[in-house]
């Protein structure tokens, strides 16, 4: 399974991904849930004037509801694999999906294992206490490596810590986040 689900397959496997390339005979198209500017659906000024465009900052978000974990480091590099000539802020379609297809095709990206998780937060826990404080947690993912921004920050905490202990139990979480690719 997919963070996308069943109802909601996307490009998540081989043979969408290559119907979405042409595969079909039938012209490309937007993954299901994904709403690219059109300009027989939408008005210039809902996308910025700019038709069959995506803003820019949704590219992570995309990316990872495909079932890919790029670092932002990665995620750099696709979006100036994608960008136009002079950046605009949004990328065109027609530029997202090839390479797009061409990442999911070569299965690039994909996710940590579990046990590997649990072992960064095995460390993180010197205590080992099997879980972190929020103020730990904070400290770690905003200090250490590649920082997380107050928005990631945030959606992290808000679905991790438990309100009642104010802790992360991290084999609970991380039995949450893993995703199951069988």
């Amino acid at each position: 399974m997919t963070p996308l689900g069943p109802k909601n397959p996307g490009l998540g496997s081989r043979r969408n991904a290559e119907r979405a390339a042409g595969g079909s005979g039938r012209p490309p198209r937007a993954p299901q849930g994904l709403r690219w500017a059109s300009p027989r659906r939408r008005a210039p000024h809902q996308d910025g004037g700019r038709e069959g465009a995506g803003s820019l900052r949704e590219v992570g978000t995309i990316i990872r509801s495909l079932g890919c974990s790029p670092t932002e480091g990665e995620l750099h590099d696709f979006i100036a694999e994608i960008e136009e000539e002079e950046p605009t802020g949004y990328i065109r379609f027609e530029k997202f999906l090839p390479v797009m297809t061409k990442t999911l095709l070569e299965r690039k990206y994909r996710p940590i294992s579990e046990d590997i998780l649990l072992r960064a937060f095995e460390v993180l826990d010197t205590a080992k206490r099997g879980f972190l404080t929020k103020d730990e947690l904070i400290k770690y993912m905003t200090e250490e490596g590649e920082p997380f921004s107050q928005e990631e920050m945030e959606e992290m905490l808000s679905a991790a810590i438990d309100p009642e202990s104010n802790s992360l139990n991290y084999r609970e979480y991380v039995a949450m986040m893993v995703i199951d690719e069988n």
